[in-house]
């Protein structure tokens, strides 16, 4: 009932907008706020130079809008490049994405030596179990100064990659991958 009388209603009122053949014509904008302000996008990030900060610890967290990744180094780190796309182990050049789980990767390369990072090339480095966007971080080795990370995430989704000073004389590198656009 409710449903007809609107009908009829705005039935109506489009009668009442063609008055003496002069014609209204409505127009509706479609505005679409992004998702939790991210406007982040999915290209590929790059930034900072190569530096002598061994990587320690990497670690993930959830937050409301997005999944994290952090890369926590020995001294002050700033280089990396992360872009959607195949990942490589370093030295051999074996495509991770294999051992990767997730629909989607970002092959995140930090300019630094792992000389002292606990993990091989192809392990496992976090539990991302009820993340909503995290699939998997897979270590994909070091070798001259670059070491390689297969981020799987759930889909292609927008990402941001950048710096933090601290704790203390540490570096963190940071990962952040939305829910959704």
């Amino acid at each position: 009932m409710r449903r007809r009388s609107w009908l009829v209603a705005l039935t109506i009122a489009a009668s009442s907008l063609v008055a003496g053949g002069a014609t209204a014509q409505a127009t509706t904008t479609a505005t679409t706020t992004p998702y939790c302000g991210i406007t982040w996008g999915s290209a590929a990030k790059t930034a900072g130079a190569l530096s002598q900060a061994p990587l320690l610890v990497t670690r993930t967290g959830r937050h409301d809008c997005y999944d994290r990744v952090v890369f926590e180094f020995e001294g002050r780190a700033t280089g990396y490049r992360a872009t959607y796309g195949e990942a490589y182990t370093q030295g051999e050049g074996l495509a991770l994405s294999p051992y990767t789980a997730g629909d989607a990767v970002i092959e995140v390369v930090l300019l630094e030596p792992a000389n002292t990072y606990p993990y091989r090339a192809g392990d496992h480095v976090a539990t991302v179990l009820r993340y909503r966007t995290l699939r998997d971080v897979v270590y994909g080795g070091s070798f001259e100064g670059y070491t390689t990370f297969a981020v799987g995430v759930r889909a292609r989704l927008p990402f941001r990659v950048f710096t933090l000073a601290g704790p203390g004389t540490h570096s963190r590198i940071v990962l952040d991958v939305a829910h959704q656009w």
